[in-house]
């Protein structure tokens, strides 16, 4: 049986930490940074159409930060740990101490693109769009650094690869963390992007959010059975967690958004 004994620390120097968690932001949103130039520059090339500008891009990276970390942390405090922190206000800046949504950083990116294309008439659409195809990237790297703090765990199970978590008990579990990684990391990064990329769907504005919000969803409310939920909030009608109710939410949002786009077409 493997025993979970991963050091969230990469680097420890005392009056400095480097952590998993923050590098995982940090490689994510270079990463994606850096293909989501690619992707606009071999669109131009394939397609003769360019999507947006990369200065323009570019300057739009510190809005999607901003977006990520104050959507993620609000979105935490909103959705699953409301009363705790309404009763120790000053904790909600003490990021470190961990505690952040993808759904709330979903909706802070959201909030962002869309002030953003306003101020530089740009098309919010085609900007989610490309935002798309390189999200599961930070998603893949988010998740591994979950796995690697040893928080999020699954249920107890004895399939043969579960993990002990220390923190969690001498029973084995699933790697949930691991599952998501997989799931809505590396095989959503395929899906969207071939989609996108290969079909040339990326140039109907809109249907790569859509399918991005669509295939997301799934992977994540099929991952929640394998999840223990947040032992403060627990289940919904004994079997659905947040993370799935908030996934339902965003499916629904998708398919509504696949449906009138089709229309529109």
């Amino acid at each position: 049986m493997i025993i979970h004994n991963f050091d969230p620390i990469l680097i420890d120097l005392g009056f400095f930490q480097v952590r998993w968690y923050s590098l995982a932001y940090i490689v994510g949103i270079m990463s994606g940074w850096i293909y989501a130039n690619k992707i606009i520059s071999k669109t131009l090339k394939k397609n003769n159409i360019l999507l947006i500008e990369p200065k323009i891009f570019d300057d739009l990276v510190i809005y999607l930060i901003l977006g990520i970390i104050m959507g993620g942390r609000l979105g935490y405090v909103l959705f699953y740990n409301l009363e705790y922190y309404f009763q120790n206000f000053k904790e909600i800046l003490m990021l470190w101490n961990g505690g952040m949504s993808f759904h709330g950083g979903l909706i802070g990116v959201v909030i962002a693109v869309f002030l953003f294309s306003k101020k530089k008439n740009i098309s919010f659409l085609s900007t989610t769009d490309i935002i798309s195809c390189v999200a599961p990237i930070g998603i893949f790297l988010g998740r591994l650094a979950n796995f690697i703090n040893g928080e999020l765990f699954g249920k107890i199970s004895t399939v043969p690869w579960a993990i002990i978590f220390p923190q969690a008990g001498t029973f084995a579990r699933h790697p949930s963390q691991l599952y998501e990684a997989i799931l809505e990391g590396l095989l959503l990064f395929v899906i969207i992007n071939f989609i996108s990329l290969k079909k040339n769907k990326i140039i109907r504005t809109g249907l790569t959010s859509c399918y991005f919000l669509i295939f997301y969803s799934i992977f994540r409310i099929f991952s929640e059975y394998f999840r223990v939920p947040d032992e403060h909030i627990g289940y919904f009608l004994n079997f659905f967690t947040m993370g799935s109710l908030l996934s339902f939410l965003t499916l629904i949002i998708g398919l509504v958004m696949l449906i009138k786009i089709k229309r529109n077409e």
